[in-house]
């Protein structure tokens, strides 16, 4: 594919409510609101990525779908609620209706350091290969998922996703630089991690109002 190949990018979210079920005791912050920030943080930079036509963000919570539609996503439901995989594949084919000539990208929502520098990065390598696989910082999961214009995105997410990934034949991205969209977050050592990375902005409001707010507690 061409360097200027224009993509959309997919974002799954969960029912906020259910999400980073191991995100817990990490200073009081609320997992429904940290989830929604990192997803708010990883939405604003695919926006902000030139080479971005669009981001559709499927999702059936409410609260998470009035929030990134504020920052312009475009809000797909998970009608067939069956899983990961159906629920990007379904979105991928719908992508494919409305932007025939441009590539898909499945990004990962708990991907907090992630910026619109480094995904343009990724997006410009991705173009070079049909498909194409950026494994998380484990080296076991996947973070982004891409498929070129006229190729199907086939998911494979799970347990050792990565593996699954190239064995229907996408090829591993070059990592370097990257490690913004590898770092993704599910426990609290991850969260420290990505502190010490960079966040984005509503990461970091998250994190500190929550900070503040027991720091002001613990001194009365």
């Amino acid at each position: 594919m061409a360097a200027e190949t224009s993509w959309v990018v997919v974002v799954p979210v969960k029912e906020l409510h259910t999400a980073k079920s191991r995100l817990v005791d990490r200073s009081g912050v609320a997992r429904a609101d940290l989830a929604l920030a990192m997803v708010g943080d990883v939405v604003s930079a695919a926006i902000d990525t030139p080479s971005v036509a669009a981001v559709l963000v499927v999702t059936n919570d409410l609260r998470a779908a009035a929030s990134l539609e504020a920052l312009g996503a475009r809000i797909v439901a998970d009608v067939t609620d069956s899983g990961l995989n159906d629920a990007l594949s379904g979105t991928a084919r719908l992508a494919r209706v409305m932007w025939p000539r441009s590539g898909i990208c499945a990004l990962s929502g708990d991907l907090p350091c992630a910026d619109a520098a480094t995904l343009a990065v990724a997006l410009d390598r991705a173009a070079e290969h049909p498909r194409a696989v950026l494994p998380d910082r484990r080296g076991d999961g996947t973070t982004m998922l891409t498929a070129g214009a006229g190729c199907e995105l086939a998911p494979r997410y799970g347990v050792a996703s990565r593996s699954d990934h190239l064995q229907t034949g996408a090829r591993q991205l070059d990592t370097d630089g990257l490690e913004r969209l590898r770092l993704d977050v599910d426990t609290p050592a991850d969260l420290d991690a990505a502190l010490l990375l960079g966040v984005g902005p509503r990461t970091t409001a998250a994190v500190m109002l929550t900070t503040g707010e027991m720091g002001t507690k613990s001194g009365r």
